[in-house]
């Protein structure tokens, strides 16, 4: 591919983000419904956390399973800075992002420097949730098991809307920010060092590029998205405690939707996203709220996405070819699947 087509390519991305910006930015406009305004804000936080997770897993190739530890560090901030430090929602809000970006730092200095990765890595993170977790039960100004209930005060100065559309809006924001940030990362410099480190980390290191500042880097804007949802889910329900903060509810749903997607894409977490929404509220409708459905139902999506549809929605043409080439249709002068994957991530 040349520089022109790349270039063409990264404007026609870029395009599309403005389009899905403006599409459900004016959603609000044609409906009122609160039902309908609710499923698109509920989706769109399920895009932000599983694109947080996209950038660290999909780009960096470092599987997390305990990214609530992220959330749940943004979550807590944002209310405990209104609470017990009376300050503004919307300059408590850099705070929570801060925050936990300062957080991915720390847990990702210690386990790149000792060169976690994989299982390893996964198994650090998930234990760093848990351990946060029991700190939060334990620590009087966390409220402990009670939690914390953020005041209601609605107005736009407390980052409290009376509408759902406020709401929708705000996080939209922080979608379409991750959204540009993932272009970026197609598209950069910084991208590229950091898809070299995840497809081969010494081959990355023989050129020049240092896989721990990559991946360090990485995880701190994984951990600040992360962290901007936890600040969002306490404006908009007012509470938080340490099972919801550090569960793993959180940290599943953020890989799941990114993985049914498609990892390394830019519009895949946002596919998946929608797709596990429609699913829960249909699990809903036929099962009621049997305790646990959801998580059986994510299960059963994965593995079969994992079987069928290894690189996601957003990959499912590349997929349907390969495995029609692997049926013997496609051998004739077909590409590599080297070649083919390689493909399938850029024209994304």
């Amino acid at each position: 591919m040349n520089r022109f087509s790349g270039e063409g390519q990264g404007v026609r991305q870029l395009a599309g983000i403005a389009l899905f910006a403006v599409v459900v930015a004016c959603l609000p406009l044609v409906t009122s419904s609160g039902a309908s305004l609710n499923f698109v804000m509920m989706a769109l936080y399920a895009t932000l956390i599983a694109q947080a997770w996209n950038i660290l897993g999909g780009f960096g190739g470092q599987f997390s399973f305990g990214h609530a530890l992220f959330f749940g560090t943004g979550a807590y901030i944002q209310a405990i800075a209104q609470l017990q430090g009376g300050i503004n929602p919307w300059l408590a809000l850099p705070l929570a992002v801060a925050g936990s970006a300062a957080v991915g730092l720390f847990v990702g200095g210690l386990s790149f420097r000792y060169g976690l990765k994989g299982s390893y890595f996964a198994l650090v993170t998930l234990a760093f949730a848990e351990v946060f977790r029991i700190v939060a039960l334990s620590v009087p100004f966390t409220g402990g098991g009670v939690g914390l209930m953020v005041p209601l005060r609605e107005s736009v100065a407390n980052m409290q809307f009376a509408t759902r559309a406020g709401s929708l809006w705000l996080v939209l924001g922080f979608v379409v920010t991750a959204l540009l940030v993932t272009w970026w990362l197609r598209n950069g410099r910084f991208g590229g060092y950091l898809q070299a480190v995840r497809d081969n980390e010494d081959a990355a290191r023989a050129v020049g590029v240092n896989p721990f500042r990559v991946k360090l880097a990485a995880i701190g804007i994984s951990g600040a998205f992360m962290g901007a949802a936890g600040a969002f889910y306490v404006q908009v329900f007012q509470y938080i405690d340490p099972a919801i903060a550090y569960g793993s509810v959180t940290s599943v749903e953020a890989l799941v939707a990114a993985i049914v997607g498609g990892m390394g894409t830019l519009w895949g977490p946002v596919l998946g996203a929608v797709v596990l929404h429609v699913l829960a509220d249909l699990t809903r409708n036929l099962f009621g709220e049997l305790p646990g459905i959801n998580m059986v139902i994510y299960g059963v999506v994965l593995v079969a996405i994992v079987i069928f549809l290894p690189r996601g929605i957003a990959g499912i043409g590349l997929s349907v070819r390969q495995l029609w080439a692997g049926s013997g249709g496609g051998r004739w002068g077909g590409k590599s699947d080297d070649k083919e994957i390689g493909e399938g991530r850029r024209n994304d």
